[in-house]
């Protein structure tokens, strides 16, 4: 299989693997771009099994990325996001886009996990890899694979990890809190929001945003309403598809400033909303 083969073949798949690693679509391409170039390399008749050869080579690439960017981040200016991904119909992601592991909340709730503990549980979880597989892939053996994955799944009951809601919630609560956000109906907004919502926002120290954690229902409101009072005549409001659920971008002069996605509780309403701003993080959407 000559390089243009494997590329279409298996770019999809990497491509996945790295960005649930590494929660960037910029960092991602870069991990399956040196994987390639990489495999480039490979002697023809070197490698019995390509597919879990590049899925081992991407994957220790991003674990070694993970723990240098994991010392970056700490010098990072409020909340660390991940980049919420844009997927089109005719992306070859749209197929394997609907995994929980894919969701945005979830693609949060991952960052709390150490590198190796990220390899594991995607490997496992969203591919179904064998613990042995996982263990020729990481360099572990198969009972430690097996461990890590089991402590895994105790925490995500423990930590109540998020729920993917049925896609008529989420395109139902999208369209509401675009309306209620566009037009600053607070009726709207007090529906769409819990009583405990928490907000979170990422400017990267290079757009207004919160610091940190705003919490309640009113004072999320407040922040919300006061991006529309100063963007009012510019702004534009758009539903998309963001890892797999709907959420909204928002642009101005044709510019995206804005990505709201958000976790749902099981009535329908947002119980944790993820606000990004930072510009470096926005120059993958389109309008």
């Amino acid at each position: 299989m000559d390089l243009t083969d494997l590329y279409i073949t298996y770019r999809p798949l990497l491509f996945s693997i790295a960005y649930r690693m590494l929660g960037s679509v910029a960092d991602a391409e870069d991990m399956v771009q040196d994987t390639f170039m990489q495999a480039e390399k490979i002697e023809e008749n070197q490698v019995l099994h390509m597919k879990a050869y590049l899925c081992k080579m991407v994957t220790n690439r991003c674990m070694d990325y993970a723990k240098s960017a994991r010392k970056r981040r700490e010098l990072y200016v409020g909340d660390w996001l991940p980049e919420p991904l844009q997927i089109s119909e005719d992306d070859p992601l749209h197929a394997i886009e609907k995994d929980e592991t894919f969701s945005y909340a979830f693609m949060v709730y991952l960052e709390k996990l150490t590198p190796i503990e990220r390899a594991v549980f995607i490997l496992r979880e969203a591919f179904d890899y064998d613990y042995s597989e996982i263990g020729d892939m990481l360099g572990k053996s198969e009972a430690n694979c097996r461990q890590i994955f089991s402590r895994l799944k105790r925490k995500l009951k423990e930590n109540h990890a998020p729920a993917v809601h049925p896609d008529e919630h989420a395109a139902d609560l999208a369209q509401q809190f675009l309306i209620a956000s566009s037009t600053g109906n607070i009726e709207g907004l007090i529906r769409s929001l819990t009583e405990d919502v928490v907000m979170y926002s990422d400017g990267g120290g290079k757009a207004l945003a919160a610091r940190n954690p705003i919490i309640g229902r009113e004072r999320v409101m407040m922040f919300l309403l006061g991006i529309r009072a100063k963007r009012m005549e510019n702004a534009h409001y758009k539903m998309v598809n963001l890892n797999g659920l709907p959420g909204v971008l928002i642009s101005e002069n044709n510019k995206i400033t804005t990505v709201f996605t958000y976790e749902l509780e099981a009535d329908g309403r947002v119980l944790k909303l993820f606000c990004m701003r930072n510009p470096d993080k926005l120059t993958s959407y389109s309008l």
